[in-house]
């Protein structure tokens, strides 16, 4: 071969190479080529709008074991109209108006024994709007963990649910005041904010409550007429969700779900919600 052929040839190899290793270099993710795929007109033209792989964002349902994406609620125009309270005393809520047509449910978790880091990165990758009642007792130790909580939740927040966990019922009016203005003291200067909401342990309470909470500056005591259990919902009326339930569920470990984690935990209540057909609001857009 001369050595013009052989020049010729050469520099023919070299492009063809260039083009394999360019070609390698901008191979596509088998989910990204999904994405692009599904834009592609059908004659294999594509769309006007640029395509996009499903994000990390996107597919976090998965990740933590949900069969299709969360559905959040918009804020309402106003808030709803409370109950009914006496002078000097909070209203007590356990279910809240919405829109009708609506069905909206709301996530609350009481107490604050249980500080799995596991559960601060499914807050960030669900963007849950946790309400979370806060005992001093057991949460006081680990504040940090429940700041970070309302840090990667969108409106996350912070509320009372006394000192030391006491059946209210059993205290007399000072007592209970202590209790409750103790902890909205702490939760204040802790996270900065002055808590409005108020959770009585158990939900028990007396007229001495509802004053007691009024004068310590809280503005509703919150109820709940849905419990999550370890793997399934409790309805304390029917057999299901209805439009406004409040969802009560707890900071809690291994040991006390009898070896399911705060994440399976909240992943069965995920699922029930939404198998209802039911989409999740802040409670404290509505209180």
């Amino acid at each position: 071969m001369s050595k013009a052929r052989r020049l010729v040839a050469g520099t023919v190899a070299a492009g063809a190479l260039a083009v394999a290793l360019a070609g390698c270099a901008q191979s596509v993710d088998p989910i990204e080529r999904l994405g692009r795929k599904a834009t592609e007109g059908v004659h294999g033209s594509r769309s006007p709008a640029p395509s996009a792989a499903p994000s990390p964002a996107s597919l976090a349902y998965r990740k933590w074991g949900l069969a299709k994406p969360l559905v959040f609620a918009p804020r309402p125009d106003r808030k709803p109209r409370l109950p009914a309270a006496g002078p000097g005393r909070v209203p007590v809520v356990d279910r809240i108006p919405v829109p009708a047509g609506r069905k909206i449910v709301f996530l609350t978790y009481d107490d604050g024994a249980e500080k799995d880091p596991a559960f601060l990165r499914m807050v960030a990758d669900l963007k849950l709007p946790i309400s979370m009642f806060l005992t001093d007792s057991v949460a006081g130790p680990g504040y940090d963990h429940f700041e970070r909580i309302r840090q990667l939740g969108p409106g996350s927040a912070v509320n009372n649910h006394t000192l030391t966990h006491p059946n209210l019922r059993t205290l007399g009016y000072e007592a209970q005041r202590a209790e409750i203005c103790g902890q909205q003291e702490r939760l204040t200067k802790r996270f900065g904010t002055a808590p409005r909401l108020f959770r009585p342990p158990y939900g028990n309470y007396n007229d001495d409550t509802l004053r007691a909470a009024r004068s310590c500056g809280l503005s509703a005591a919150v109820l709940w007429r849905v419990t999550m259990q370890i793997h399934d919902l409790r309805y304390a009326e029917g057999a299901g969700l209805r439009p406004g339930d409040i969802v009560l569920a707890h900071f809690r470990g291994r040991a006390e779900l009898k070896g399911s984690t705060i994440t399976e935990m909240t992943t069965a209540m995920l699922r029930r919600i939404q198998s209802q057909g039911y989409e999740i609001a802040r409670l404290e857009d509505y209180l």
